[in-house]
């Protein structure tokens, strides 16, 4: 009975480094550039989803989901609330959460066809670096115009729909008349939001780029846990090679 316990036991073991073994061995074997795209377009898309999930509920509490004003946002909120406009602005931070809450969720198809349609060029350069969010700013740089032009009327319809629009004229009006402003507010509300909603997103993305990156319980997907695991390996190599 013992004999028959330690040698499941033996088996057990050398089943499991055999496991780890080839899991190491998988690492160091190249994924073809064809692979190391599909990996990063998984990741991307994996935190598009999870910025989808946060904008669909306005009141989950997430910072980046409420309205800010642009440039110096807490100064200019503050003089609005000290000309006793504060109603005004409550109205218009609730009225512009929901406008890009609705935007961000009508305009989801845009958003995972430029993931689709992405043509990486330099996908080595993207998967093996240092830069923990090397595919969300190269996405961005390649992408924000597209997504901006299809983006527009999907935020002018929402604004007007819930009555930012109005809002936000109010508001300017109110803002850019008084004395001594170095910047006024800009007009094109549409611009505003989409812009703002945009950069939310790419904000999550990033995240998500960064935990998938640094933390294996977040690669989802077999091919991000085969790039993502091969990359580790090379940047390892790289560390000890330079001698750091």
């Amino acid at each position: 009975m013992k004999r028959l316990i330690l040698s499941l036991s033996l088996t057990t073991t050398i089943f499991l480094s055999s496991c780890t073994e080839l899991q190491k061995l998988g690492a160091l074997i190249a994924p073809s550039e064809f692979e190391m795209a599909t990996g990063l377009k998984d990741a991307l898309t994996q935190g598009l989803f999870r910025g989808f999930d946060a904008f669909a509920d306005p009141n989950s509490g997430n910072p980046l989901l409420k309205f800010a004003f642009p440039g110096d946002a807490a100064k200019i909120e503050k003089t609005l609330k000290d000309l006793g406009m504060t109603s005004l602005v409550n109205q218009v931070t609730s009225k512009f959460t929901n406008a890009m809450s609705q935007a961000v969720v009508a305009a989801k198809p845009i958003f995972l066809n430029s993931v689709k349609n992405m043509s990486f060029r330099d996908v080595a350069n993207l998967l093996i670096t240092d830069n923990t969010r090397a595919a969300t700013d190269y996405f961005k740089t390649a992408m924000s115009p597209e997504l901006m032009t299809a983006f527009r009327p999907i935020v002018d319809s929402t604004a007007n729909l819930n009555g930012a629009n109005q809002e936000w004229t109010n508001l300017v009006s109110v803002y850019n008349k008084i004395p001594l402003i170095n910047k006024p507010l800009e007009n094109s509300l549409t611009d505003f939001i989409a812009a703002r909603a945009i950069d939310g997103m790419f904000s999550m993305v990033a995240t998500e780029e960064e935990n998938i990156r640094t933390k294996y319980e977040f690669r989802k997907t077999d091919m991000m846990k085969k790039v993502f695991g091969y990359a580790d390996e090379q940047l390892k190599k790289r560390k000890e090679g330079s001698g750091s």
